[in-house]
């Protein structure tokens, strides 16, 4: 596979992780107030360096995986979230979304001027 596909490749699935990570960030915002809810995250990082190891260009293994983290204390209603924590983290994932996008845009950019339809 080339470099070129193995980069696209990455940033595709950095792009679906943090859709899948936007969810969970939407899920934990509705579930604020209900009793029991435990906050969920995902596992993406991990399990892209998990992935390094293995065959060259084999992102398919490279899903991201909802989870829940049970780390953060638990208030009287059995509910862990946190609408400062989720608010921070829907900015981390929002900053990380965009610079997904500016990446792949750039080497589409690449790809024009190297093919020559500029």
């Amino acid at each position: 596979m080339s470099d070129t596909n193995t980069i696209l490749d990455l940033i595709n699935a950095g792009i679906q992780a943090e859709n899948v990570r936007q969810k969970a960030i939407a899920s934990n915002f509705a579930n604020f107030e209900t009793p029991g809810y435990r906050r969920l995250d995902v596992k993406f990082e991990e399990v892209l360096a998990a992935c390094s190891g293995s065959d060259e260009g084999d992102l398919s293994l490279a899903e991201p995986e909802i989870y829940e983290p049970k780390q953060t204390p638990v208030n009287a209603n059995g509910n862990d979230t946190s609408l400062e924590t989720e608010v921070g983290e829907m900015i981390k994932n929002s900053l990380r979304h965009k610079a997904y996008i500016r990446l792949l845009s750039k080497k589409y950019n690449q790809i024009e001027l190297a093919i020559g339809t500029r």
